[in-house]
């Protein structure tokens, strides 16, 4: 390797690591099977119109959503890789961003690490193909606004309109039936003075929300399976 090639290697080291503290994102381009795939992850909260704490981890939609415009764009990338370690947060942000994911035209697949809360079901579902670690945790609870009192109907109405609207994403991408999903976010037997569903590892795949459960290695096993079947079928 000549000096050239050593300062090009350090740039690209350097950028990496620059995109990786920054948005938690890496483009992976050394594989055996010579396949191109961008790593996302969406950990902390999902951060919406508003800015949170500095010391809170979040996933800033800003962000994701124009990489994921960008990575539809690019022919250099075979496919996405999408870890999940999420409490949940911005719901409108948080379905914006499993609307894009579920768009792509190139093979998806999701990875639940720690937890996939709230709005971070939908995010789990919007890939094409979805697993959760055997420890991996999946909380479904009814849409709720933190600390305010509800004194209108029509609030009621709007929250309605966008639980249903999570919910019928959810059961558009996975094989969970919409009548059991919404028995599962109002159950009153599991959360201490709050509604809801705690689901560990198997039970996500048990009630057909995730597909498998296992961890990197099988997750990107699939995705290299998948993209193999794609250019096959583009050939």
């Amino acid at each position: 390797m000549n000096k050239g090639q050593e300062l090009d290697k350090k740039d690209i080291e350097q950028k990496e690591n620059e995109e990786i503290k920054d948005m938690g994102q890496l483009t992976l381009d050394h594989s055996r099977q010579k396949h191109r795939i961008h790593l996302l992850s969406i950990i902390g909260e999902v951060e919406g119109h508003e800015c949170l704490n500095g010391n809170a981890k979040s996933t800033k939609y800003e962000h994701i959503l124009p990489k994921l415009a960008a990575i539809e764009d690019d022919d250099q990338v075979d496919g996405v890789m999408v870890l999940i370690n999420t409490v949940g947060g911005d719901v409108e942000s948080g379905l914006a961003i499993a609307e894009m994911i579920a768009s792509l035209s190139k093979p998806t697949v999701s990875l639940v690490l720690g937890g996939s809360h709230s709005i971070g079901v939908p995010l789990a579902v919007s890939t094409d193909y979805s697993y959760i670690v055997p420890t991996g945790t999946m909380v479904i609870h009814p849409v709720r606004l933190t600390g305010l009192v509800i004194g209108a109907p029509q609030t009621y109405d709007y929250f309605q309109q966008m639980q249903d609207r999570i919910v019928g994403f959810i059961s558009d991408h996975c094989f969970a039936k919409k009548e059991r999903l919404e028995e599962m976010m109002l159950n009153t037997g599991m959360l201490t003075k709050d509604l809801g569903t705690i689901l560990v590892g198997a039970q996500t795949v048990e009630e057909g929300i995730i597909n498998e459960v296992g961890g990197i290695d099988e997750a990107m096993k699939r995705l290299h399976t998948m993209i193999d079947e794609t250019r096959q079928e583009n050939q």
